[in-house]
């Protein structure tokens, strides 16, 4: 229901807008509004990545240590998973936003984006902004593979679990139980490192 939520206002933060600009025919954004939807952007998505790393993990349980179940996804783990996915989205939301929008701008002041995207937005700077890129690419790297690593640990165990299993009806079980956030690690994850972590990726 988190990974919902955080789709949904995901979504949110940037269709509406674009939408209204659409039917408008207007291409504005406020100086306010611009940081809001770059705050909330990096916070709901960072958040997501955490949330589908430690998905993983509950996955991991389900499936090689079922009988412990619920011991070792109780109600106040899940908790602990969610907070601290939280957590780690608005971390990355606290630290990157004000340092993106402290940036003098030129006197062009469009940008090429359909929302206030980070690498965008620091096209705009008059100031030197290497530093701060370099910076944000560390970041935004390490946001991805930790919670990767996971995912990729998680499954390695998953695999090595249900290949061991002499029942069919059992690996059919265990594989249908992750399908689907297989399926949305997969697509998540796939287009943000195809986006931010190939060279000279801005848009």
């Amino acid at each position: 229901s988190h990974l919902s939520l955080i789709d949904m206002m995901y979504i949110s933060t940037i269709v509406p807008k674009m939408l209204v600009d659409y039917l408008l025919d207007q291409r504005t954004i406020s100086f306010v509004g611009c940081t809001a939807q770059h705050f909330l952007y990096l916070t709901l998505v960072g958040a997501e990545f955490f949330l589908l790393g430690l998905m993983a993990y509950d996955r991991y349980v389900a499936i090689c240590n079922p009988l412990r179940y619920p011991v070792l996804m109780s109600r106040r783990v899940c908790w602990m998973i969610i907070a601290g996915s939280w957590f780690g989205g608005s971390l990355d939301g606290f630290l990157l936003t004000p340092i993106t929008m402290s940036f003098p701008f030129c006197n062009s002041r469009e940008i090429n984006h359909f929302f206030c995207e980070a690498p965008a937005v620091l096209k705009l700077a008059c100031a030197d902004t290497a530093l701060y890129e370099t910076v944000m690419y560390v970041c935004c790297v390490l946001m991805l593979l930790i919670p990767f690593s996971v995912v990729l640990a998680s499954y390695a165990r998953i695999l090595s679990t249900v290949h061991r299993m002499s029942s069919v009806e059992g690996r059919k079980k265990a594989f249908a139980t992750c399908s689907s956030h297989v399926t949305v690690v997969s697509l998540f994850y796939g287009a943000a490192m195809y986006t931010y972590m190939l060279p000279h990726s801005y848009h």
